[in-house]
Order: C-alpha cells, then structure tokens, then sequence
C-alpha cells in the first residue's frame, strides 16, 4: 500500500483499520507542520488537540482484543527515520515550557516525579507510529495493528499521555489565569524533588504564550 492509496475510496472507511491509520497519520502530518514553528502562538493549543485525538485511536487500540500479526516474525521495515530535526524544531518551539515532571508509574508507591521533555516525547511517540505506518502503506495491516497496539501498551500511550497532561496544564494556568512559579534551571539531567514539582514557566510563559493567544495576565 503507497502513500497514494493510504486513503484510497476503495478502502471501507468503517473499517477499524482504517479508521485508525487515518488518525494516526493525521497526528504525524499535524505535528510536524507544528513543528515548523510558523504559527507559534498556537503551537501548544494544537498540540493539545491533536495529542488528545491519538489517545483515542490509542484507547480503541487498547481496548481491542489482541492482535495476532499474519507473520511470526516481524518484517524488517528498514531503519527508522530519524527524528532528529524534528526534536530540535520543538525544542525551540517549545522554550521555556518544554521541560515538566512527570510521575512514570502512579502505581508504583513513593515514586518522586521524574523531568521529561514534551519534545522528547513527542517525537518517541511518532517513532513508534511511523514504524506501525510503514507496515501499513506495504499493505501488512495486521502487522501494523499489532505493532502500534503493542507499542501503545509499551510505550507511546504512556507517554503521550503524559504529555498530554502536560500541555493541559499550561493551557489551565494561562486561561485561568494562574502562573506558575518560574523554577531556576529545571532540567532533564537533574532529579526534581517534592519542593520543584512544577516545571518551568511563569512570567516566561505569560510572555510567550498568553500575548501570542490573544490573552494579557491578569485577563
């Protein structure tokens, strides 16, 4: 299956398969013209949106019954293209709101929250899309359910979920007018303790973000 035929008429677009490929493409396009920073100031609005709209395909996909691959073994699909430009395109987007903690596994007891990336994430979770996306467009269907169902569990539900928060909680304290304490050099190399439990942002953030929305502190 080409690129040309991924949304093909011929296709049943009741079908579950691709229904799914179809928003997991769509949150791979929409990502990545966010990441081309040409509209800034909706950046973390989008996000939110399309990030929101993945963990419904992912919550179909876990909520499925598992899914069995035609083949024992997994095609190689080739290496992995490389996300690089993408993170750094984000990265810089993103500043200074980038970095946030997050708690790995909520049941696991007396774990400290940990920092994380929303860049990171963002471009781990299209990893593991992609990879799912390039045994779809070679028509292996099965295959590509497995693996994104599979990699949900694993992986990029978790940490889009995560992200999700994220962007959420950005989101909340500009509409609500709530900013958040500016933190002095938070970052992933360090561990973040029950007194930084906050990311990065503040007056930064009403800064870049809230005047770029159309919205002034104290609004």
């Amino acid at each position: 299956m080409s690129d040309a035929t991924l949304h093909s008429t011929t296709q049943d677009p009741d079908d579950f398969a691709v229904q799914i490929a179809d928003q997991i493409e769509s949150f791979l396009v929409a990502v990545t013209e966010v990441a081309k920073g040409d509209e800034p100031g909706s950046a973390v609005p989008f996000l939110l949106l399309e990030v929101s709209q993945l963990l419904l395909a992912g919550g179909r996909l876990g909520a499925h019954e598992d899914i069995v691959p035609d083949e024992r073994y997994e095609p190689d699909t080739g290496p992995d293209a490389d996300v690089d430009e993408l993170r750094e395109n984000l990265v810089r987007l993103l500043e200074p709101i980038d970095v946030y903690s997050e708690v790995f596994d909520p049941y696991e007891p007396r774990k400290a929250p940990v920092p994380a990336r929303i860049s990171d994430d963002l471009s781990d979770v299209i990893t593991d899309l992609r990879h799912g996306m390039a045994h779809y467009r070679a028509g292996r269907t099965s295959e590509a359910l497995w693996w994104w169902q599979f990699s949900y569990f694993s992986n990029w539900g978790s940490t889009a979920s995560a992200t999700l928060r994220a962007l959420h909680s950005i989101l909340a304290h500009i509409r609500l007018d709530q900013p958040l304490e500016e933190l002095d050099g938070l970052d992933t190399d360090q561990g973040v303790g029950d007194d930084t439990l906050e990311f990065e942002a503040g007056r930064v953030m009403q800064q870049e973000i809230a005047r770029p929305l159309g919205m002034r502190p104290g609004q």
